[in-house]
């Protein structure tokens, strides 16, 4: 997309609405409160303030991206359609019983998550199609007819599909849709053949589940934004960001809009990545805390880490396990419950805890003045001296210290005896040791050490608590680019159309078939590449082929890159000798005379990505130009000190700045503590390194 055309990016936050606007080498971007009811209203809110910075009309938009965590909300507060699952005889629990697998195994008291469907809307039919493909038992037309009356009668919105291996053979799905669309032409339909075509049943069945039980709900905000944008002037394209870090078209989010549930994050995932090519660095910890939670990434040679299965809606604080499965391609990253608007309280055991409930926009954290009664991170963040009361989003939400003094006095300090000061420093202290234990964890389980690793920190709150992390994780280096408060929106911008396709195959080395896999291939880079050819018919697409493999009888895969070419011309030697190279990559050593199977195949067609130029290292010149001073609580020495205070937009390339310190522009604040110095880079981003002892 070319530089002289205007092209806006969205992001709703849980918190707040973020909104980009970039074309002819300028940016404008502004941040709004989220408004639950119609989330649209925000975005034009948004919209309208972004035009008139610029002094241009909607009509002159030409491409919206837009991202937003409105299908997760709604996976999580269960305000989906009435939905049913249509599932094979025998199967009806298997969505219920889960994988058995005890995610606390010392809790005696331990409680499995509702199902998102209960009982009483699962319903089944009588066929089986084996683990080859093979119809085993034939499904009678009849039956579904009967079935069909059964649900007009109940007055379902949404239909559910997911048979017994019908990702290797969807016949009778098919056959479920094409009786179900004559008997029930208002409903929805998701089969699981069409939304994760893998093996597995429970994590299947579910992603199709929480597709059908999304899809009303997302299809009619689509749709509704599309008319207001349209009634506000700005009639152009509009493309959602997916999970998997690529956009794709808003007729393919209408009917799959469960693979939005990660679209804000990823969204921030590309922004880092971005900024990790210009810079050149190659281990990349991506930091993205915005009002309602955080978002932890590793990102290793410019490319953000990538799963096919990932959870939402975890109910033991975000212990992996208890949530709900979604198998689709998604970038990997750990969210957890430590944003702005995250709540505190203080336990039985007389310990401050933090999240997972957040004050979000409505009525948001005390300090708002919007009824919020409960002391959240903005509240600590406020009383520590890290925000400006009277320059809070530049100025459009005027801060109260004395109710964020009062509610952090009344529910932390008087139960534990401290003032408001110091209960603020302790909730502080917990959310960034959360943040900090949760990157460890991620750390340790992809087996890296966080201390080789730069920390590029995004997001409206990040950078309040950046240089924190990095003082408690060992990091000496932290990127703060430009437009840090909006980061995910600008992601939006930066990321390629793209779709990714795979399927469930099993196949042994063993019993390797060459001409399969290139056939299996061809299929899915076919059908990757229609995705994007219906959001750009005419752009050049790469295609990046992978598969999972694992020794035989092992539970889970690995997941292996392949070139064009080791997919057009199969060879079992090469999978094999690929396989071992990243399997003892990972666990130190390869299981020799074990036969290796492959499970998963993929194929992602994507538009290719413009170079990012390189951003030339900026030397110390002078210190930046001070504005005024004021109290900051540095928690390394554990008392308030003098900071001064620094404009972003004030500072030049090459100034530096010495902390304590606090750097300020409209969407966030930079804290610099007495261990840190920056200095400001030639592209706007602020260079955060260990100051010199």
């Amino acid at each position: 997309m070319s530089g002289n055309n205007w092209r806006l990016g969205v992001d709703i936050g849980g918190t707040f609405t973020d909104v980009v606007l970039e074309g002819h080498a300028q940016r404008f971007s502004t941040k709004v409160l989220t408004t639950y009811a119609a989330p649209e209203n925000a975005i034009l809110d948004g919209l309208a303030q972004v035009c008139a910075k610029a002094d241009i009309n909607a009509a002159e938009i030409t491409q919206i991206i837009h991202g937003t965590t409105l299908a997760t909300n709604a996976l999580i507060e269960r305000r989906g359609a009435k939905t049913a699952l249509i599932t094979t005889k025998g199967f009806r629990d298997v969505i219920e019983m889960r994988t058995e697998s005890r995610f606390e195994q010392y809790d005696l008291n331990l409680v499995l998550p509702d199902p998102l469907l209960p009982r009483q809307r699962r319903y089944t039919l009588t066929e089986r199609v084996g683990a080859d493909g093979k119809v085993l038992v034939p499904l009678a037309r009849a039956e579904v007819e009967q079935l069909a009356d059964d649900l007009v009668e109940a007055g379902f919105e949404s239909i559910a599909v997911g048979f017994l291996h019908s990702y290797l053979n969807p016949a009778h799905e098919r056959m479920v849709r094409e009786v179900l669309e004559a008997r029930l032409p208002g409903a929805m339909i998701s089969l699981s053949s069409d939304v994760s075509p893998q093996m597995r049943e429970y994590e299947r069945f579910n992603t199709t589940i929480a597709n059908a039980y999304i899809k009303p709900l997302m299809k009619s905000y689509l749709s509704r934004l599309e008319d207001r944008l349209k009634e506000n002037g700005a009639d152009c394209p509009i493309f959602l960001m997916h999970s998997g870090g690529g956009i794709i078209s808003i007729e393919s989010a209408a009917e799959f809009p469960v693979r939005l549930v990660e679209s804000g994050p990823a969204g921030g995932a590309v922004f880092a990545a971005t900024l990790a090519a210009a810079y050149g660095v190659d281990k990349v910890l991506s930091f993205d805390m915005g009002g309602t939670t955080a978002k932890i990434c590793l990102i290793q040679n410019q490319t953000p880490k990538t799963a096919r299965v990932f959870e939402v809606a975890r109910s033991y604080r975000f212990k992996k396990g208890s949530g709900m499965p979604i198998s689709i391609p998604v970038i990997d990253m750990v969210e957890i419950g430590a944003g702005g608007g995250s709540l505190a309280h203080v336990d039985g055991l007389r310990q401050i805890r933090v999240g997972p409930e957040s004050a979000g926009s409505e009525p948001g954290p005390a300090c708002y003045g919007r009824g919020g009664e409960r002391p959240a991170v903005t509240d600590a963040d406020l009383v520590l001296g890290k925000l400006d009361p009277e320059n809070f989003a530049g100025g459009a939400i005027p801060l109260h210290p004395k109710a964020s003094e009062q509610v952090l006095a009344m529910h932390l300090g008087d139960t534990l005896g401290m003032d408001a000061q110091t209960a603020a420093f302790g909730l502080a202290e917990v959310v960034d040791e959360n943040m900090a234990n949760a990157a460890r964890v991620h750390a340790v389980e992809n087996g890296e050490d966080l201390s080789e690793y730069t920390m590029i920190a995004f997001g409206g709150a990040a950078p309040l608590h950046a240089a924190r992390l990095c003082e408690k994780l060992g990091v000496s280096r932290c990127l703060v680019p430009s437009g840090a408060g909006v980061g995910s929106a600008i992601g939006f911008l930066r990321a390629p159309f793209s779709f990714e396709a795979n399927r469930s195959v099993y196949m042994r080395l063993s019993d390797f078939e060459p001409n399969t896999v290139a056939e299996l291939f061809s299929a899915l880079e076919e059908e990757a590449t229609a995705f994007v050819r219906s959001c750009d018919a005419d752009a050049p697409i790469e295609a990046a082929h992978k598969v999972y493999m694992r020794y035989a009888g092992q539970g889970w895969e690995i997941p292996i890159d392949l070139t064009p070419q080791q997919a057009a011309n199969p060879d079992m030697a090469t999978f094999q000798k690929l396989f071992e190279a990243d399997y003892a990559r990972l666990f130190g050593r390869v299981v020799e005379g074990m036969d290796v199977e492959i499970t998963v195949w993929s194929v992602n067609a994507t538009t290719p990505v413009p170079p990012t130029a390189p951003a030339a290292p900026m030397r110390a010149s002078e210190k930046a130009p001070i504005t005024a001073t004021r109290d900051l609580f540095d928690p390394a020495l554990g008392h308030a000190t003098s900071a001064q205070i620094i404009n972003r937009a004030d500072m030049a390339p090459g100034h530096t700045a010495q902390g304590p310190a606090i750097i300020v522009e409209d969407e966030t604040s930079v804290i610099l503590p007495t261990s840190r110095t920056a200095i400001m880079q030639a592209d706007g981003t602020i260079d955060i390194t260990e100051a010199a002892q």
